[in-house]
């Protein structure tokens, strides 16, 4: 189990009986690499400014800003940090876990939560005078967290070496316009194989899989407060409206909305 990382000039607080929840500050180096650990807590990783991407079980999230990955206790992982971040980390004891225990997941964070996982991380937690508040705002946040809406921003990770390869380019390069005729090419198999290993390996097919990583890739940009048509022209997409369309059938709404919340 990781708990401390040469980057981290403050200890973190694990949760405990008396405090089932806390909050931990990062600005972990830009661009950091996490590696594979595990908690016996459950976490929230909850990004204020940059993105961050997990990895786990098989799958990977991309984790836009003002958006959090929830993370069972026990789950190995690995975070990458895309490019600047800062962070809150929301440990929760297995006890008193408010989502599912099996299971990563990306989800909305409320106004609300926001405000309460803020006024947790001031709260000196040996205070006497502040433990009946500390105890109001604990319940109320896993409450929030109950009721987050899941955002479907994850997408399997193969296990073929050369899909391995194919993949791990994309998620650097969403916005590549190779085909999938060119890909083979380049990692030593045939277009055929590949689109039978995205179906076998990973349930789905070249394209779908593409668009799911542009759809993450899309809200980091966004949050990062990137212009609508510089997002579209990085992602590969021929014009604005075309990206906008896109991202409307996958979310339900414009990608204007996103923007407007990430300011």
């Amino acid at each position: 189990m990781l708990t401390h990382l040469p980057f981290d000039p403050v200890p973190r607080r694990a949760p405990t009986v008396d405090e089932p929840v806390t909050v931990n500050l990062r600005s972990p180096p830009a661009d950091v690499h996490v590696p594979s650990h595990r908690h016996d807590w459950a976490q929230l990783a909850y990004p204020l400014r940059g993105s961050i991407r997990i990895s786990a079980a098989g799958m990977a999230w991309l984790v836009p800003a003002l958006r959090a990955v929830w993370i069972p206790p026990g789950i190995e992982h690995d975070v990458v940090m895309l490019g600047k971040v800062e962070l809150r980390t929301v440990y929760v004891a297995a006890e008193v876990v408010p989502l599912p225990l099996d299971a990563c997941a990306v989800v909305e964070v409320s106004d609300l939560m926001r405000s309460l996982i803020e006024a947790l991380s001031e709260i000196e937690p040996d205070r006497a005078v502040d433990r009946e508040r500390r105890r109001l705002m604990i319940a109320l946040l896993l409450e929030e967290m109950r009721r987050a809406p899941p955002l479907s921003l994850g997408f399997p990770l193969p296990k073929d070496r050369r899909l391995q390869a194919l993949c791990s380019a994309l998620m650097d390069d969403p916005g590549s316009p190779l085909s999938l005729t060119q890909w083979a090419e380049r990692v030593g198999a045939s277009e055929r194989t590949l689109a039978r290993l995205f179906k076998s390996d990973l349930g789905t097919h070249f394209a779908a899989w593409r668009q799911q990583v542009r759809l993450a890739r899309a809200l980091d940009l966004i949050g990062r407060g990137w212009p609508l048509g510089e997002v579209a022209h990085a992602l590969g997409y021929a014009s604005p409206a075309a990206f906008s369309a896109m991202f409307k059938r996958a979310f339900g709404v414009p990608p204007s909305s996103f923007l407007q919340s990430a300011i």
